[in-house]
């Protein structure tokens, strides 16, 4: 595309109800924030556990950077590696119950680090079709064959994965899928990796924190323990339950030693500010030590079910904070997120190629800091713009 088509092709955007545009937010991310200068509830956040401007994170936070500095000034194998990541590092493999962890600055960069330094052309990955962009985008930078399996079919890809003379297959996943809320199989894909001699990666963005114990939640991981296994590679990002920044990946300590020395995106980048290090410290003790914040979420989760359960617009199956509202049409999404904005409630309206065609939603994020009464204001007005 050239400069000259531009503005045709923002206009086609227009007239698709596809064009995005940023909103400034005024101060903390919370429940209740202040967007382009007016007052809102909120429920389009990530901070699933209220986390984002806690005190005893800001407090961390600010003693680092009293000690520290801000900038860590180099990349992590010159002189950016500072203790306060090596610590925190030790302490996330702790956390999840894996022998090592590696640092990267986004979890973007991490699925762009970590599947190109592990396949070549030589390779294979197999997809879930609703997994993140970032996973596709990896599997693609990595020039292996990229093969993409119909959401949640084992059986379809155990038989790809038995046809494939691939000399390194990678399975890939989300463990909670970011725009529906449903949650991969992972004890079920892990045996398909063992079967085929395959690595099994796992994006746990919207899982890392949240979906806490296995007796709650079967099909997908343990976000305080993860059964050690040579084959997996778990990844989850400390912006969205952390409430702070970053991501990590953790496995083998071979499999670190491999990720130090040859994925780009965490040799060829400034690390991240010590200070995040601290702050995503801080909050891992917040999230181990107040049980209270997950179990708010699943009775929010409930109230939401019962709530909408005589409107109009169905939710998305799923027992995760990400409660998708189906709508359908892109113009009838974004007509309700509106009104909802005009009653002084914010959502997003999910639109295509985000979704499929057909399928445009509100993405209700939970958090544990919303109270019954912020929900029972969502559902009133929901009730209000019903046809």
């Amino acid at each position: 595309m050239n400069p000259d088509q531009l503005a045709f092709a923002l206009a086609d955007l227009d007239s698709q109800g596809l064009r995005r545009r940023r909103r400034v937010l005024d101060g903390p991310q919370g429940v209740r924030v202040r967007v382009d200068g007016r007052d809102y509830l909120s429920f389009s956040s990530n901070d699933y556990l209220g986390l984002a401007n806690h005190p005893e994170i800001v407090s961390a936070t600010q003693l680092a950077v009293a000690r520290f500095g801000v900038g860590a000034g180099a990349a992590h194998l010159l002189t950016g590696h500072h203790r306060l990541h090596h610590e925190l590092e030790a302490e996330l493999a702790a956390f999840v119950g894996l022998p090592a962890a590696l640092l990267f600055s986004t979890g973007y960069m991490a699925s762009l680090g970590v599947i190109p330094a592990l396949l070549d052309r030589h390779g294979e990955v197999f997809e879930d079709r609703l997994n993140h962009a970032s996973l596709v985008d990896a599997a693609l930078l990595s020039r292996a064959k990229l093969t993409r399996y119909p959401h949640l079919d084992l059986a379809w890809l155990d038989r790809r994965l038995g046809e494939s003379v691939a000399q390194v297959k990678l399975i890939a996943t989300d463990t909670v899928f970011s725009m529906d809320g449903d949650l991969a199989p992972i004890p079920e894909l892990l045996a398909l990796a063992e079967k085929h001699d395959a690595w099994l990666y796992v994006d746990d963005a919207h899982g890392f924190g949240v979906l806490e114990r296995e007796a709650e939640h079967p099909h997908a991981l343990s976000a305080s323990r993860l059964t050690p296994h040579p084959s997996l590679i778990y990844m989850a990002t400390l912006g969205k339950a952390a409430g702070v920044a970053g991501a990590f990946v953790a496995g083998t300590e071979e499999l670190v030693e491999w990720l130090v020395n040859r994925a780009r995106t965490y040799i060829y980048t400034t690390a991240q500010p010590p200070l995040l290090a601290a702050a995503v410290s801080a909050s891992l003790k917040l999230i181990a030590g107040e049980p209270w914040r997950r179990q708010r979420l699943a009775e929010l989760i409930a109230r939401l079910k019962a709530g909408v359960a005589d409107l109009p617009w169905p939710l998305v199956a799923s027992d995760s904070p990400i409660q998708p509202l189906l709508v359908g049409g892109n113009e009838d999404a974004v007509r309700l997120a509106e009104g909802l904005r005009a009653r002084g409630i914010l959502i997003p309206a999910i639109r295509p190629p985000t979704v499929p065609q057909g399928q445009a939603r509100l993405r209700i994020s939970l958090s544990a800091a919303h109270g019954v009464a912020d929900l029972d204001s969502l559902l009133a007005a929901l009730r209000e713009l019903a046809p």
